[in-house]
């Protein structure tokens, strides 16, 4: 089942605040159009981003898929066109094993840059991001893989073989 979920209240208290009403206040993504291929991610927090600075930006948001799906973010076209601030991975890869790992239940963050020389300001509730479910194929000749996922971003390289 493909869905999106709010992270709990006590990995939000971890990763965000402790504060119940900003926890309650945010939105889980939705599409704009009926033909939108990209759920919209809407900012969680005021913020603002500086030329040439990074920021790491939670979305409080996790997300559920079939097995043989992933989820890309991507920046909203308008951000990296207009203003010239684009995520730092390019498009993040969120495999559908990431979904309640142990480490951060698939708390889903995102990095922004802006190479523009202006400030770029973003309020709550603002779109930042986009996600996109695709389905994908693996080779048909590939053994069999046991390892399973335990921790969260950039993990796969660690996990165990069970």
């Amino acid at each position: 089942m493909r869905k999106f979920e709010k992270i709990s209240f006590e990995q939000f208290k971890r990763d965000i605040s402790s504060d119940l009403e900003l926890y309650n206040s945010y939105n889980l993504p939705k599409r704009s159009t009926k033909g939108s291929a990209g759920y919209d991610f809407e900012s969680i927090v005021d913020f603002t981003l500086k030329p040439g600075e990074i920021k790491k930006i939670p979305l409080g948001i996790k997300a559920s898929m079939n097995s043989d799906e992933v989820l890309f973010l991507i920046v909203r076209s308008s951000m990296g066109f207009k203003y010239n601030v684009r995520m730092c991975n390019q498009v993040g890869v969120i495999d559908s094993d990431y979904y309640n790992n142990l480490e951060n239940e698939g708390h889903m963050f995102i990095k922004l840059e802006n190479h523009g020389d202006k400030d770029y300001e973003v309020k709550k509730g603002d779109k930042i991001v986009q996600g996109i479910f695709v389905k994908y194929l693996t080779v048909d000749n590939e053994k069999e893989i046991n390892t399973i996922r335990t921790s969260g971003i950039g993990s796969t390289s660690k996990e165990e073989n069970l």
